[in-house]
Parts: C-alpha cells; structure tokens; sequence
C-alpha cells in the first residue's frame, strides 16, 4: 500500500500536467527507499521497478501496459489486472467471497512477503540503479535520447539551465584533478 505522501505527490504532478510515466515514478520511488530501509528485497532493479509501476496502477495512474513486442504476455496481463483494479472498493465487489478465497488470498500474501524479505538490497543500490538506467537508454533511439534532452533542458529555464552548466563545468573541473576520464 503506497503512502499517503506519495500518492499526494502523484496527485500533485498530475494537477500539474505532468506525464503518466511522471506520476507512476513517485510509487517507484517509494519502492526503492522501501529496499534501502530493509522492509524487503529484490532479485534485481527492474523487479523493484515493476512493484513501483504495479502499485502506481493500482493507485489510479493512468498508465498503459506494455505493448505486445515490449513485454510478455503474462506481464501485459498483469499491468491490465491493476489497472482494472484501481478504484475498486473491495467490500463492494461482486456479491459476498467464499471464506476460502480470503483466506488462500491472505496466505498468498504471506508468502509473496516472506520471499521478498529473504531478497537481497543490492537491486536498489546506487550502481544498480545507475546500470539500469543506462541499459533501458541504450534500448531507446538516439533520436529519441536527444528529443528528451531537449524538452529537459525547456522545461528547465534559463536559471536552471545556469546552473546546470555551471555544475558540469564544476564535475569536469574535478574529474580532471582526480585523474578521472
């Protein structure tokens, strides 16, 4: 269940005009520092990004699932389950569930918990992240890398873009003393 501050700061990008992809990062965010913190584990990066992405459809963000060539078909199932099941109230839900229901669904829930809590915290650390990052802009186009670059630095302002120059200029200057290439 995402907290309360998050699920404001999704509401708040999306008042704010901003991206499905945008909002759905906030609940990927939140599942990152839940690894850090320790609450649980994860095999890798992208399985902590798929609970964040899993958990923003559930919440109400309105993001499509993958397309066909994207993923496989168990995960496009997935994302359409979620997405079907933001906004239910499940006291309402068809009629009354048999007690069996409840209880497997409990059990289930259980023991999907205790094999992400034996999972190691290394998939949310600061190099996993940065490797994944990477691999998943390596995949996209570089026409496709260069258009965000440019609506980044946009949206960015002037003052921003400043101070962004600045920094680099900073990084590079450092990097130079420190024998970095």
């Amino acid at each position: 269940m995402p907290e309360q501050k998050t699920l404001a700061r999704a509401r708040a990008d999306k008042r704010a005009g901003k991206s499905a992809s945008t909002q759905a990062g906030e609940f990927v965010r939140e599942e990152i520092e839940r690894v850090r913190a320790g609450k649980h584990g994860v095999r890798s990066t992208k399985q902590a990004i798929a609970i964040g992405l899993s958990e923003a459809r559930r919440a109400g963000v309105d993001l499509k699932a993958p397309a066909k060539s994207k993923a496989s078909e168990a995960t496009r199932k997935k994302a359409k389950q979620d997405s079907a099941a933001a906004g239910k109230n499940p006291s309402k839900t068809e009629g009354k569930k048999r007690a069996t229901d409840s209880a497997s669904t409990a059990r289930r829930s259980r023991a999907a918990t205790a094999a992400l809590k034996r999972e190691s915290t290394a998939g949310a650390s600061g190099a996993a992240l940065s490797k994944q990052a990477k691999s998943a802009a390596a995949r996209r186009p570089a026409a496709s890398r260069s258009a965000a670059a440019k609506k980044a630095a946009q949206t960015k302002g002037a003052a921003g873009r400043s101070a962004a120059a600045k920094k680099a200029a900073k990084t590079r200057a450092a990097r130079a003393t420190h024998g970095h290439r």
